[in-house]
């Protein structure tokens, strides 16, 4: 084999080796771009959807016993609290379509769950200067 053909094998080797890389990169980059843009359009339409739901008319709670939060859990229900009767307290998380608990949703959950729940009160002494 002479030194031009390795040179010329070489050449189109590195090239063909280039353009395919290239052809897969750019591949990749449009399928990670469409996965950023219908993640970052669920988020949106999840965002949608806890503004929305509590106002639709097959929804179970009352939306004036609903307090939002939004981290860790989306809303806090006082059940019957708007009425005066209060029968229990609701730790609501909406989700839309194939969306899971993440991680903190579930400690959130679990903690809920075995009862680890309590009321406290905090004051601050106005009297001080």
């Amino acid at each position: 084999m002479n030194p031009t053909s390795l040179i010329i094998g070489l050449l189109l080797g590195f090239f063909l080796g280039f353009f395919l890389m290239r052809i897969f990169v750019l591949k990749e980059k449009g399928r990670v771009q469409k996965k950023a843009v219908q993640g970052s359009r669920n988020a949106i339409m999840g965002e949608v959807y806890e503004k929305i739901l509590p106002s639709m008319p097959s929804f179970p709670y009352n939306p004036k016993d609903m307090v939002f939060i939004g981290k860790g859990s989306d809303y806090i229900i006082f059940d019957g609290l708007s009425c005066g009767n209060l029968q229990e307290v609701i730790f609501l998380e909406l989700k839309s379509g194939k969306s899971r608990l993440n991680k903190n949703e579930r400690m959130i959950q679990n903690t809920i769950d075995r009862g680890r729940v309590r009321y406290s009160e905090y004051r601050i002494d106005s009297t001080k200067k």
